[in-house]
């Protein structure tokens, strides 16, 4: 069954597809949820009422428009481009993030939310 979420950050809308994991199993089930966005070059992130372990495929290599979850911040992450730790074009989380889901569309429309703008994530009824 192909789970999908809706993410709705400052005035950026969009639709998220998650992968088959025991974190996006957890995030799932913890939906809906809002926060605050807090920007870290070109990354979102927002603390979720989640604690979750590093999950063996950990990594901080990410690609544009890949959702992570951060355990140590407790956090739902949004990649769409270079971040301070990035050695390429490429995203690069600050320390290991278990990747849970993919946006749909295009990750770069994040670019325009700013600190502190209230961040939505909600179930995509199919």
């Amino acid at each position: 069954m192909t789970r999908k979420i809706h993410i709705t950050a400052g005035q950026v809308s969009q639709t998220a597809v998650l992968n088959d994991s025991a974190t996006a199993d957890a995030v799932w089930e913890a939906l809906p949820f809002e926060g605050q966005a807090n920007r870290w070059g070109d990354e979102i992130y927002f603390s979720i009422p989640l604690r979750l372990t590093e999950s063996k495929d950990a990594r901080q290599e990410m690609t544009i428009g890949e959702l992570g979850y951060w355990p140590s911040g407790t956090a739902f992450c949004i990649f769409f481009g270079p971040t301070p730790v990035s050695e390429s074009e490429a995203p690069r989380a600050y320390t290991n993030v278990n990747p849970f889901g993919q946006v749909e569309g295009d990750a770069t429309a994040f670019q325009s939310v700013m600190d502190g703008e209230r961040v939505m994530v909600t179930r995509v009824k199919t």
